[in-house]
C-alpha cells in the first residue's frame, strides 16, 4: 500500500511538472526604435500568429530601451527577441547557443540615413557630407546598429575623428522617429536614422520635406534579426527553435509584415552579423 501510495504521489508529481512546463509562456520582446504604443500594436499581433502556429502561449513583453531588451534576454524574461544587429550580437554572446533564426528580406542589405535640417543648406550626394563637420549632431539610441553603429563607424571613417571631435554638439535621441522629430525642428542640425523609419513617416504625413532632408546613405549592412535563446528547445521541447523559425519563415500575412515593415522573412544565421561584430569592436562600443 505504501508503495502504491509512493508510486502515486511521484505520478502526480511528474504530472504537475509537465502540465506546468507547458504551460510556462513563450516571451518575446523587441528593440524599443519607435514609441511604444506602435510596439505593442505591431507585437501583439505577432504574439498572436505565433500562438496559433506553435500552439502555445506567446506573449509580447516592451522594454523601455536597447539594453534592457538585450538583460532580458540574458535573464531569460524572454526567451526570442526582435534585435537591431549590434544587439542581437550583445545578447547571443551574453547567452551561449543563442541563434539568429530569421530576418527582414530587406536587413540583408539595410542602410542608414544622414538627415540634416534645410537651415544648413546641405544637399543630397553620392559624397559623404564632409559639410556636417562643426555641426550639431544627433544619433538614436546608443545600442542602435541603423541609429549610432554603422553612422559612427562612417563619421570616423570619413572625418577621421570621433562624434565628439569632429560635431559641435552630440546627442542621442533615444530612437529613429525621435531623431527624425529633432533634426526636423531644428533642435540638432545633422541626425542618423534608420531608412526604414524615415519611408514609415514619410508614408504617414510626419516628414515636411521643406524642413528636413536626406542628404546621404550609407554603404549596405545586415541588420535587425529574430534571435531565440540556446536553451529554448530545453524548455519548450525538442525541435521548437526549429519550429519558431519556421513560424516567422512562414509569416505571410501582408498586415503583419506591414507593422515591421518587410516584405518577408528569410533564413538567417549568426555568420551573417560577424561584420557587425567587428565593427563594435573596431570603434570600441561592442560592450558599452
Amino acid at each position: 500500500m505504501r508503495r502504491w501510495k509512493t508510486t502515486g504521489v511521484l505520478a502526480g508529481m511528474l504530472l504537475l511538472l509537465a502540465v506546468s512546463a507547458q504551460a510556462k509562456p513563450f516571451v518575446f520582446t523587441a528593440i524599443p526604435d519607435e514609441d511604444e504604443t506602435r510596439l505593442r500594436e505591431r507585437f501583439n499581433a505577432v504574439a498572436a500568429y505565433l500562438g496559433a502556429q506553435l500552439g502555445v502561449d506567446v506573449r509580447f513583453v516592451p522594454v523601455k530601451s536597447y539594453a534592457a531588451a538585450v538583460t532580458a534576454f540574458k535573464n531569460n524574461q524572454v526567451q526570442l527577441a526582435w534585435f537591431g544587429g549590434l544587439s542581437g550580437v550583445r545578447a547571443r554572446r551574453a547567452v551561449p547557443g543563442s541563434r539568429a533564426i530569421a530576418q527582414g528580406y530587406e536587413d540583408q542589405f539595410f542602410i542608414s540615413y544622414f538627415i540634416v535640417n534645410a537651415s544648413t543648406g546641405l544637399h543630397p550626394s553620392d559624397d559623404f557630407p564632409k559639410g556636417i563637420e562643426g555641426k550639431t549632431f544627433t544619433f538614436g539610441e546608443k545600442g542602435s546598429t541603423s541609429g549610432r553603429l554603422m553612422p559612427e563607424f562612417y563619421v570616423r571613417k570619413h572625418l577621421g575623428k570621433s562624434p565628439e571631435q569632429a560635431f559641435k554638439r552630440v546627442g542621442f535621441s533615444g530612437d529613429h522617429s525621435r531623431t527624425l522629430a529633432l533634426v526636423q525642428s531644428g533642435a540638432y542640425e545633422v541626425g542618423a536614422l534608420n531608412y526604414k523609419v524615415w519611408e514609415n513617416e514619410l508614408k504617414a504625413g510626419n516628414v515636411d520635406l521643406s524642413k528636413v532632408r536626406v542628404i546621404w546613405q550609407t554603404p549596405t549592412y545586415p541588420d535587425y534579426q529574430w534571435s531565440i535563446r540556446g536553451d529554448a528547445d530545453q524548455t519548450f521541447g525538442a525541435g521548437f527553435t526549429d519550429k519558431v523559425r519556421k513560424a516567422l519563415l512562414g509569416m505571410t500575412d501582408p498586415k503583419l509584415l506591414e507593422a515591421f515593415p518587410r516584405k518577408s522573412f528569410v533564413p538567417a544565421d549568426n555568420s551573417d552579423y560577424q561584420p557587425i561584430l567587428e565593427t563594435g569592436q573596431a570603434i570600441g562600443v561592442l560592450d558599452e
